[in-house]
């Protein structure tokens, strides 16, 4: 989640992106109807679905899902698996400029691409549900998110995340700024025109608070225990704000479990994000370590599991008007990054989990819809085990024992060379996200509208947003 970028503008159908005369899709967000992206009424019950969940695996490219497949043996199904319906979304941002057209950015980080699906708008790298403009540090026109839509409709709406809630992923549905790293009250010294002090709409935590979400759980405890500077609750903390305007707050999975449906509620669980699920042997260049199995369980217990969060989510939700949630296993992302093959295993497996509970409550609720996809795809390679000489990995490497008694290899080659590029350096850098497209699984009605290949714009519409 390491990466910057730019928005795109309301354009009826296809946009020129280059001097050259490329064609581009990028206008409203959605592709042309010729592209597939307009959901017909063969993709839609009759009254669409009464309720929608959107579980989204940060980084979870096809690499980063088939390791977890593999590692868990691969005779066993994940839960994704049971999803009925399959396709594939392009992901591509656009870059800063004054005015459109505004040209292709082919890998994007999670604000942009976060951006997309919120609200059917591409954007520049780091900017939440805002326009583009001609620099990062200039503010673009805010843009209405799916979330947002929901909660006019009178739909209750969630969020739930293993990173800091003010992250990226889960800051694109509940509020509006030009750079992500504007999450808390102290955080805003590159958004000084969008802070409450200005006039502004104040920092991604305060805006989360504003806009009263009915469930909002996941890491960050830090940014909301910060000090606002401006408006009505100057000198209080978010939280403090939190609990001012009604809002439950509870800061560890025993406080979750007592928690009713009578009011929102806000709950905290890590001072930044939350603790990995499963620990194993570090990277080394080339061939890497021994083969050894990862260590599960790593979690400390007053952290609920992200299955625990979404299984309390939906109940919380539940109405006779629907809900609109989303789920977001974020350390997946993190973990790739930091070229930690367990890390990144286990936050997929924790995430598929979060899949099954959500798979298992739209079999027992039809009018549910379920969608699953990642914002971007990332770095990590399944390589051979047994290469040796010129074939081994120019990058950082990892051998883990699966459950099938087997060796997997996963490669980390997306960053690393010194400055001569010739030599790599000594200790693995954060690698980067890479630009290919993402895999997206559906069930429920509606569902088949994700066959096919489709921009992350599409998704807003899929998701009810209009």
């Amino acid at each position: 989640m390491i990466r910057k970028k730019a928005v795109v503008a309301a354009l009826a159908a296809t946009t020129v992106i280059a001097a050259a005369g490329m064609a581009s899709a990028a206008a409203t967000g959605a592709f042309s109807s010729a592209q597939g992206s307009d959901l017909s009424a063969a993709h839609q019950s009759p009254r669409g679905p009464k309720n929608v969940i959107f579980l989204l695996g940060d980084g979870m490219g096809t690499q980063e899902i088939t390791a977890a497949r593999y590692y868990q043996g691969v005779q066993n199904k994940l839960n994704v698996d049971r999803a009925k319906y399959t396709g594939f979304d392009t992901t591509w941002s656009v870059k800063p400029a004054a005015k459109p057209p505004y040209k292709p950015d082919y890998d994007p980080d999670s604000a942009s691409t976060g951006s997309s699906w919120a609200t059917g708008k591409k954007t520049i790298d780091e900017r939440i549900s805002q326009g583009p403009s001609s620099a990062d540090n200039v503010p673009g026109t805010n843009y209405a998110t799916v979330l947002e839509q929901a909660q006019k409709r009178g739909m209750k709406v969630g969020d739930v995340s293993t990173a800091e809630i003010t992250d990226a992923t889960p800051a694109v549905l509940s509020s509006h700024i030009s750079l992500r790293g504007c999450q808390g009250p102290a955080d805003m010294a590159a958004c000084p025109k969008e802070t409450k002090a200005a006039g502004g709409l104040g920092s991604i935590a305060e805006q989360q608070v504003d806009h009263k979400i009915d469930v909002l759980l996941g890491g960050g405890r830090a940014r909301f225990e910060q000090k606002i500077t401006g408006g009505p609750y100057a000198g209080k903390t978010v939280v403090d704000q939190a609990k001012a305007k009604g809002i439950q707050y509870v800061t560890d999975a025993n406080g979750l479990k007592s928690v009713n449906d009578g009011k929102p509620v806000l709950g905290l669980f890590h001072p930044s994000n939350m603790s990995l699920e499963w620990a194993g042997p570090t990277a080394s260049l080339g061939k890497g370590n021994a083969p050894a199995a990862c260590k599960e369980n790593q979690r400390p217990s007053n952290e609920p599991s992200l299955a625990d969060m979404t299984t309390k989510a939906i109940k919380l939700l539940e109405n006779r008007k629907g809900f609109f949630l989303q789920v977001e296993g974020a350390s997946i992302d993190k973990q790739d990054h930091a070229t930690n093959a367990c890390g990144q295993i286990g936050e997929t497996v924790a995430f598929d989990k979060a899949i099954g509970v959500a798979l298992d409550y739209q079999r027992s609720h039809p009018d549910t819809l379920v969608v699953v996809s990642a914002d971007h795809s990332h770095t990590s390679q399944i390589v051979g085990e047994d290469a040796s000489g010129s074939g081994l990995p120019t990058g950082w490497s990892t051998n883990l024992t699966t459950k099938d008694g087997q060796t997997l290899t996963l490669t980390y080659g997306t960053a690393g060379f010194g400055g001569d590029g010739k030599a790599p350096v000594a200790t693995a850098p954060s690698m980067q996200h890479t630009g290919a497209v993402v895999p997206v699984w559906a069930q429920g009605p509606g569902a088949d509208a994700v066959l096919g290949t489709n921009d992350h714009t599409h998704l807003f519409k899929v998701l009810g947003g209009h």
